[in-house]
């Protein structure tokens, strides 16, 4: 049979007292974290929008690159059959 003397009593109670303390800094930590996820879930999510619409942009910018270039290239050929007619 263990007898519980008042000081056995002291150091078990400041033993769950701490683990109370550990479990609720835990606790918030894994809140921080959580919500840390959120924001780069979101923030990740608005990166990859951004990235699909700048290289759409992209795309039609070429393709009026390269009209621009055919244009210019045929004026310069209308130029040089006049210059040799």
């Amino acid at each position: 049979m263990t007898v519980l003397t008042a000081q056995s009593i002291v150091i078990a109670m400041d033993s769950l007292e701490q683990a109370a303390k550990d479990l609720e800094r835990l606790e918030h930590q894994l809140k921080a974290l959580l919500e840390q996820c959120r924001k780069l879930r979101e923030e990740n999510l608005s990166l990859q929008n951004r990235q699909e619409s700048l290289v759409a942009e992209r795309a039609s910018l070429v393709s009026k690159n390269e009209e621009a270039r055919t244009k210019v290239e045929a004026m310069i050929n209308r130029l040089k059959a006049l210059e040799q007619s």
